[in-house]
């Protein structure tokens, strides 16, 4: 009887994350990273924001933009990127692989692009609402040594249909 209702809930879960990974829908999300909990060669404490937008041009296939702010305590050095990306669930049951690419300011001497590999899953809460945990792995183009990290961020993330953003910016603009 447990393994029945435990393939019942399984079986559950997988419809609701299902119906979010379809064409069409639209993706918010923001996460963050640091607190010690990567790695790079510079090892020092840092904390860091990010912000995503974006929508789903085929099930399973999310296209992305995103901005992110970190905080490097000890040398007190703020890093601003802005970037693009894209994530593949893998057979619609939360399970995500992403890839994508930011261009770092940091100085007016110190700027970079940094390709970033991803992998994560997104954790339903409710019907739209999920907390996805993933582990990353950024590349720096001017600095590997110091600048390359490995690490573990947090997020949360909306899944939306798409009749519900333009239903809500037609009645934004009545």
């Amino acid at each position: 009887m447990k393994k029945l209702m435990m393939m019942i809930a399984m079986m559950a879960m997988a419809a609701v994350a299902n119906a979010q990974f379809e064409s069409g829908k639209t993706f918010i999300g923001a996460s963050v990273t640091g607190l010690d909990l990567n790695y790079n060669g510079a090892k020092k404490w840092n904390i860091g924001v990010e912000a995503r937008a974006g929508q789903f041009i085929k099930d399973n296939w999310l296209l992305f933009g995103q901005v992110g702010y970190q905080h490097i305590g000890e040398s007190k050095v703020n890093d601003l990127k802005i970037g693009v990306g894209g994530r593949y669930y893998i057979v619609q049951n939360g399970l995500f692989l992403g890839l994508n690419g930011n261009y770092v300011h940091e100085t007016k001497s110190y700027n970079d692009f940094m390709p970033a590999l991803e992998i994560g899953y997104s954790f339903f809460v409710s019907h739209s609402l999920t907390i996805e945990p993933a582990l990353y792995y950024e590349q720096s183009l001017s600095d590997h040594k110091n600048r390359s990290t490995i690490g573990i961020k947090v997020g949360l993330g909306i899944y939306l249909p798409k009749n519900k953003i333009q239903n809500s910016v037609k009645e934004a603009f009545k």
